[in-house]
């Protein structure tokens, strides 16, 4: 069995939490300091931050876990992808919401999880400028308090809440396509908020929100780390046939590697009826 998987899962969620604030402190210097901004193969934008953060990361996970495979964000950028993703791997995003970065917007996290046969059972999201801190294992989704010296303080349990009247709905800031606009539109009477990056998973998994379509392009390291800490939370993330997003998604015949379909993420008493 793959070492991940016979690790011991408070362990693994430890170590993403320590990288996950080292990678946030030295995202935010640069964000302080201002970055060169440049555009990848499929024009997207990825500064000095992105970069900075995924080594962190990386340098970490391989070596406590060499023998478990990484998918990140940068290095599939770069087609530095393993050949075999086994039973378990990790899927690290060093900088959600890079383009809220780039406009100096707080909206932006830290990611990174463990998927286990396809699913994503450990993760932590770290929102380093507003300091929201989310960390998930298999059937415990905390909220975690930082300092100003970026030592965790303290822990609470979170869970799903119940549908609110009206839905509550947390929606891409810079990605809401039309299809989502009708989606919304479906549920009825509804209170949208707007945010970027994984944090609307985590808005779902606390309790801040009920639900979050998303009818857009989206990859695994973008979804992983929150639908993990959601699915913890008592929470869903299926396509929109019903069935549960799945990952390790490869040789895909419509899209590429690890692209995600339409998703919608949602509490666990959200009424079938509504959406």
């Amino acid at each position: 069995m793959n070492k991940a998987a016979e690790s011991d899962d408070k362990a693994i969620q430890r170590l993403f939490e320590q990288l996950a604030l080292v990678a946030g402190e030295k995202i935010l210097e640069i964000f302080h300091a201002g970055c060169e901004v440049s555009e990848k193969s499929d024009s997207s934008p990825v500064t000095d931050a992105d970069q900075a953060a995924e080594k962190i990361i990386l340098e970490g996970l391989r070596a406590g876990y060499p023998d478990v495979p990484c998918v990140a964000e940068e290095e599939a950028a770069a087609g530095i992808l393993p050949a075999d993703l086994g039973d378990a791997f990790f899927l690290i995003d060093p900088l959600d919401g890079t383009k809220e970065f780039i406009k100096r917007s707080g909206d932006f996290t830290v990611n990174i999880a463990l998927v286990r046969d396809g699913k994503p059972e450990i993760g932590v999201v770290y929102a380093p400028h507003g300091g929201r801190f989310f960390s998930a294992r298999p059937g415990l989704a905390e909220m975690v308090d930082v300092d100003g010296g970026g030592n965790i303080v303290a822990r609470r349990p979170i869970k799903v809440r119940a549908a609110g009247s009206p839905l509550a709905v947390v929606a891409s800031r810079s990605h809401r396509t039309a299809e989502t606009e009708e989606f919304i539109q479906s549920c009825g009477p509804v209170d949208i908020v707007s945010v970027g990056s994984s944090l609307k998973f985590c808005m779902v998994a606390c309790g801040e929100a009920d639900i979050y379509p998303r009818h857009g392009r989206t990859m695994e390291w973008d979804t992983a780390a929150g639908d993990a800490v959601l699915r913890a939370a008592g929470g869903t993330t299926s396509m929109v046939d019903g069935n549960p997003l799945p990952y390790g998604k490869r040789n895909q015949a419509d899209d590429t590697d690890f692209a995600n379909p339409h998703f919608i993420a949602r509490g666990a008493a959200f009424p079938a009826q509504r959406g």
